[in-house]
This record gives C-alpha cells, sequence and structure tokens, in this order.
C-alpha cells in the first residue's frame, strides 16, 4: 500500500505461551528460529500440515527490513498529505462502491454501527480500494518481522495467525501478498484481526479480504467497532474560531463539551453543531489560521486504526466528504518548520527536559505538547504550530 504505517498492532493480543516464548526469542539463526515456531504452533493446537506449509516456506525479506526502519511518509503536513490523498478518483470511486455494495454497507451499519464513509474512507486510503494492496509475500513479511528483535512480540502472533489461515483455507503461503507489515487485502488487516473479526460477506465459507469486497467491508466493520466505535455519534466537525481563542485548549489533550467551544465563539462550518452534551476536542493541524476540527469521541478509533495524527485526521476527514460535507477551508497557515529546523527544535525541546520521544523529525503529539507549553510561555498563540518565528525564541 502507499501510505502504510502499522496499524492495528495496537489492539494485539499476545496469544503465544511466556514459556513458549522465552524458549524461543527472537534473532539469531532463523532456522532455529523457525523451529521454535513450529514447536509453538504445534503446542497450540495447529495441525502439522498448516505449521509446515507456513515455516518450511518462510524465508528473510531484507526489502520488509529496509521498509520498517525508513517510515517517514508522514512528515508532511495535513494539507499536503490530505491534499495528496482525497483525490477526484477516490472520491468518485468511493461514491460508486457506496452505491454498488449498499446492501453490504447497510448489514455493517445494523451490526456493528458504522457507517459507509467511516470504511470506505479507510478503504481508499490503504489500496486505493484494491487496487494497490502490496506485492510482499506475506508469510516472509511476518517471519521477517517476528525473526527481527524490534518488535517480535507484535509480530510473533501474527505468524501463528497466518497459521490458522492456513488451516481455514484463507491464506496460502507461496501466494497471499499485501503490505511489507504483514498486512492483507482490501482494508490491510493483519493476520490476527482477520482471524478474530473475520466476516464472511459474501457466503462462500471463507474471509478472503484481497478478492472480495464484502468480506472486506464486513470485517472492517466489527474491526472498527471493536475500536471503540460508537453507533450514531459524529467523529470530525469542521468549525471557525475567533482569533483570540484561547488556543492552549486546542489539542487532544483536552475535551470540553460542545456547548463550552461554543461558548469561546466555535461554529460549525458547515450546517450545526452536534449535540451541546457531547465531548469534544479541537484540533488545529497547522495552528490557529489553517483547517480546524472538532474530534469526538469516534475520532479515537481512528488513532487505533493509525497511530499517526496526519493519516487518522485525513481519514476522518474523508470521511465527512465522501458522506457530504464540503471541502475544508485550507486558510493560510503560517509557515512551519523544515526537517532540519524540526529536529533541531526537539533537541532544544528536549534539552529542556520535555519528553519528546525519538528526534525524528515528526511532529507527533509529545512534541505538539512541548511546543504548546513554550509558546505559553513566551507569551504566543499556543496552537501548538511551531514556526520559524516560534524557533527563532530559542
Amino acid at each position: 500500500m502507499k501510505f502504510l504505517l502499522v496499524k492495528s498492532i495496537l489492539t494485539v493480543t499476545v496469544l503465544t505461551s511466556p514459556v513458549l516464548a522465552q524458549s524461543t526469542p527472537c534473532g539469531g539463526s532463523f532456522s532455529s528460529f523457525l523451529n521454535g515456531v513450529r514447536a509453538e504452533a504445534l503446542a497450540a493446537g495447529y495441525s502439522k500440515r498448516a505449521t509446515d506449509a507456513v515455516v518450511n516456506w518462510a524465508q528473510v525479506d531484507p526489502k520488509v527490513l529496509s521498509r520498517d526502519r525508513a517510515q517517514g511518509v508522514f512528515k508532511q503536513t495535513f494539507l499536503e498529505f490530505s491534499q495528496r490523498s482525497i483525490s477526484s478518483y477516490r472520491m468518485s470511486h468511493g461514491a460508486k462502491n457506496m452505491d454498488r455494495y449498499a446492501s453490504v454497507f447497510d448489514r455493517a451499519r445494523r451490526e456493528f454501527g458504522v457507517p459507509a464513509e467511516v470504511i470506505t474512507a479507510f478503504w481508499a486510503l490503504e489500496t486505493d480500494y484494491g487496487a494497490v494492496q502490496g506485492d510482499f509475500n506475506t508469510v516472509n513479511a511476518l517471519a521477517t518481522l517476528a525473526h527481527d528483535c524490534r518488535r517480535p512480540h507484535l509480530f510473533r502472533p501474527q505468524l501463528l495467525a497466518a497459521i490458522e489461515m492456513v488451516e481455514n483455507g484463507d491464506l496460502d503461503p507461496a501466494t497471499t501478498t499485501g503490505a511489507w507489515a504483514g498486512e492483507i487485502g482490501q482494508v490491510q488487516m493483519l493476520p490476527e484481526d482477520i482471524v478474530s473479526k473475520g466476516m464472511d460477506g459474501d457466503g462462500d465459507g471463507h474471509v478472503r479480504l484481497k478478492t472480495s469486497s464484502p468480506d472486506a467491508i464486513l470485517t472492517a466493520a466489527k474491526l472498527i467497532q471493536s475500536l471503540g466505535w460508537r453507533a450514531g455519534e459524529p467523529w470530525l466537525v469542521e468549525v471557525t474560531a475567533p482569533g483570540n481563542l484561547r488556543w492552549e485548549k486546542s489539542g487532544l489533550e483536552t475535551k470540553l463539551r460542545v456547548s463550552e467551544w461554543e461558548s469561546m465563539g466555535l461554529r460549525a462550518r458547515n450546517g450545526n453543531m452536534p449535540s451541546g452534551g457531547m465531548e469534544a476536542s479541537l484540533l488545529a493541524p497547522q495552528g490557529r489560521k489553517g483547517p480546524k476540527f472538532l474530534a469526538f469521541r469516534n475520532y479515537d478509533v481512528y488513532l487505533e486504526w493509525n497511530q499517526s495524527f496526519i493519516y487518522s485526521t485525513t481519514a476522518a476527514y474523508l470521511a465527512t466528504r465522501l458522506g457530504g460535507a464540503q471541502r475544508y477551508d485550507a486558510g493560510a497557515p503560517d509557515e512551519g518548520l523544515s526537517d532540519a529546523q524540526m529536529k533541531q527544535l526537539q533537541q532544544i525541546l528536549a534539552a529542556r527536559g520535555y519528553d519528546v520521544g525519538k528526534i525524528d523529525g515528526i511532529l507527533g503529539a509529545r512534541t505538539r505538547s512541548a511546543v504548546q507549553a513554550e509558546q505559553l510561555r513566551f507569551g504566543m498563540p499556543a496552537d501548538a504550530w511551531p514556526t520559524p518565528t516560534f524557533l527563532a525564541h530559542y
């Protein structure tokens, strides 16, 4: 897929026995690692046929490790990423797909409470409605990442789930391909999620997310519900705000009732605001001069799907557009920082005692929080958007 950060693994339940996991660590000889996986799978009750099919096929894929080390797409700003991602093709084909699979989407809403536009937005961003599903061998990708010692606790269960998919007739080790992180199908899901949330939408007795759009739609709906989706509630609403707003109130850390936001001058840019008693956070991805949104409880599901703030906000916004919302007001945001400047700022903030995580040039949640605190200290509007003017204070 085009814009992949590992998703869903936030919700992975490690199925392996602690004793078995300790006896078959990551790293070392790949053949010894696979022997450990074989022993673990057989002890867990998987058939020898399915276990051998996966273990005997698995190979290290250096390209997977290269991709894993080089995730940098979300250094783009919200405007850059959303404008590149929300194309006329995705909008028009989204409408066509919602019409084509209307009965399947109706079932998704009835059974899981998830609107068609929410599922369709993920379907669009993940694979262009199935057109770009990835060409990495799934078993090799999972085995490579499970053997690698960066995140074995996340990927080893996925390798075991792949064995279960072989038993179910839903994965062929030799031919099943997907994303570099082992995600499969039109909505790019990891094997453990497919095993636990898989839905047979077309009635053929299998869950095949690569080839069956009904399977993909219903399985995505079930996963979204499991991540905490609240039926009938909003997720993102574009708003206008007065320039003199207390911008330190913006950000995901602060949740206020809609009525409180309205008392501070916020208004829905189009249509009416949701119920005044609902809680929401004010998002200003590129500061007070760019687009602004109220993010409700359902927005949190997007962050569960993908940890990137920029991806999640884009996906949530795309869903509103597919549901009939107007294009956002891009505004005229102040100039942001270059990659080198952002790294310089993160180093300065870290030296001042802020936990900004890795010095990676990405304006993530912890860096935003630190910027906001420093803007307050400098007497600047605390909208968490760092600019060259802000950096010059150091």
